[in-house]
């Protein structure tokens, strides 16, 4: 499938809807939708949704991308990850039907997708935007039961524009005339193109800050809008910014009728992977018993921000990074944040990846952005080094979800 077309990404919709139509249009045979786009946090809000929704009994499809350690978890029918045999049948009836139509492998995959969501009956469908939201292969529903945007900030820029109204504006496509759209913490600049796009579209806006409250106190999550207060636990998904994605997956929830049952599930059951994620078992953690290992594939600087919180948030302890990432990204905007955080950096090259940042341009960066770097040829060369000097260190392995997927599948 990646040979049909000579792009990785070339954003319209054409050749999306032309598939679409040769198989019967399956995007008006799905369960209710919610759509989900957003620059950071859309993961991990559609995963406490679902959570949320499956404690209250709902059949829940849900689609991500990318995938980490296998393709099949783009795509969940009603509620266990696609079998080898379904994949692999709507895989090979969308290559057949499209017979070398130039198509992109995510177009292709998303359509194959949404056949297979549209040949199982559930009771929601979770649905996550790849890349912007307009011109998304995603945007195909013409009447979702929910949108929502989660925070937007400044990452694809070749894609989706230089400023953040621009960016904002892909992300406010999603917006459908007079489906509710739930908006996550957003700058004044993003919020005013989403605003001023709903208002054209009869869409109601439930903004942060606005229509809904989520905060900590006393260790507790406090959420609030005009259907009252809860008092939940705090997200068990670690970091202080999944209160605001917590906040976003609340809010949807309320949107569509759900009680307080649903919303303490949405916060005590989700799980996400990659995203400030203990590794406690597998090769690589028992090569250094005595060290504590995280992982995260957050890449962007908003990302760096939220992990530079989440180390605040942990028990004081020496802390050692070990960073690889594509060279597409603002490496810099990714590192700043987490100087003064880390006794040092370690830069690694992504393994199999052709767009990855060599080891020593990633260990300028980071030295640039006022860390101490060093360069090693693996990440375990690199925990081997740091655990000789500190076998009690705090490592996370952090910069990229292509990185991150690696080490998942190397340790089960």
């Amino acid at each position: 499938m990646m040979a049909l077309h000579p792009k990785i990404i070339d954003l319209t919709l054409d050749r999306v809807w032309a598939l679409l139509e040769k198989l019967g249009n399956p995007q008006n045979d799905l369960p209710p939708v919610i759509h989900i786009a957003g620059t950071n946090g859309k993961g991990s809000t559609q995963a406490m949704i679902r959570a949320g929704l499956e404690a209250a009994g709902k059949r829940v499809h849900a689609y991500t991308s990318p995938h980490l350690a296998r393709f099949h978890e783009r795509i969940r029918i009603a509620g266990s990850l696609i079998t080898e045999d379904a994949l692999t049948e709507v895989l090979d009836e969308c290559y057949a039907v499209n017979g070398g139509t130039p198509i992109t492998y995510f177009e292709i995959t998303t359509v194959a997708a949404i056949l297979a969501f549209s040949r199982v009956p559930a009771d929601f469908l979770l649905l996550e935007v790849g890349l912007g939201g307009r011109l998304d292969a995603t945007n195909v529903v013409a009447k979702p039961a929910l949108t929502i945007i989660t925070p937007v900030s400044i990452d694809h820029q070749q894609f989706l524009g230089e400023t953040l109204a621009q960016i904002a504006g892909e992300k406010a496509g999603i917006i459908k005339r007079g489906v509710p759209c739930v908006v996550g913490p957003q700058e004044d600049d993003a919020l005013d193109v989403i605003e001023a796009r709903a208002a054209a579209l009869g869409a109601p806006v439930l903004a942060f800050g606005q229509h809904w409250h989520c905060f900590e106190d006393a260790g507790s999550l406090v959420f609030q809008d005009e259907n009252g207060l809860l008092d939940l636990a705090l997200p068990n998904l670690p970091g202080p910014h999944q209160i605001q994605n917590a906040g976003a997956a609340l809010a949807a929830l309320r949107a569509l009728g759900f009680d307080s049952d649903a919303c303490e599930a949405a916060v005590t059951q989700a799980q996400w992977p990659a995203r400030m994620q203990r590794l406690r078992e597998g090769p690589l953690p028992d090569s250094a018993p005595e060290a504590e290992l995280w992982l995260d594939g957050g890449h962007n600087p908003a990302a760096g921000a939220a992990i530079a919180a989440t180390l605040d948030r942990l028990p004081p302890r020496p802390t050692w990074l070990i960073c690889g990432m594509l060279n597409t990204k603002d490496i810099g905007g990714f590192m700043r944040p987490l100087a003064g955080h880390a006794e040092a950096l370690y830069a690694v090259s992504i393994p199999g990846e052709t767009a990855t940042l060599p080891a020593e341009a990633t260990a300028k960066a980071a030295t640039d952005a006022g860390l101490t770097a060093h360069v090693a040829d693996s990440v375990q060369a690199a925990l081997d080094a740091i655990t000789r000097e500190t076998p009690h260190a705090r490592v996370l392995i952090c910069g990229s979800l292509y990185l991150a997927g690696g080490i998942l599948r190397e340790n089960g």
